[in-house]
């Protein structure tokens, strides 16, 4: 266990990668709704978690209106688990390692 991710951490990533380690992808529009929150406001907290090698961002060209679809990587699903294991052991009141990413 490595500890609490401050990547992860904050309250709208938390929500994002907790929803998207249920499923395959998500629509933008979908994870905005979840979150309740503008769509500058899901953009940011997507691009800081895509950033860190967490999710994945496509636009599948088509017909119609591009839609964007996030997805968790390998990466991400491994620091979001290894996180939530951290999380539980503070609950439990175990010592955690320091926090990192």
């Amino acid at each position: 266990m490595t500890g609490l991710n401050e990547i992860i951490h904050a309250p709208n990533r938390l929500r994002i990668c907790a929803f998207l380690s249920t499923i395959d992808h998500a629509e933008f529009g979908t994870i905005r709704d979840m979150l309740g929150v503008a769509d500058s406001v899901a953009s940011k907290q997507l691009k800081v978690l895509e950033d860190a090698g967490y999710v994945k961002l496509s636009k599948p060209t088509g017909k119609g209106r591009v839609k964007t679809w996030a997805a968790l990587t390998t990466q991400g699903k491994g620091a979001y688990e290894e996180h939530v294991a951290a999380l539980k052991a503070l609950i439990a009141g175990q010592p955690s390692p320091a926090v990192g990413h």
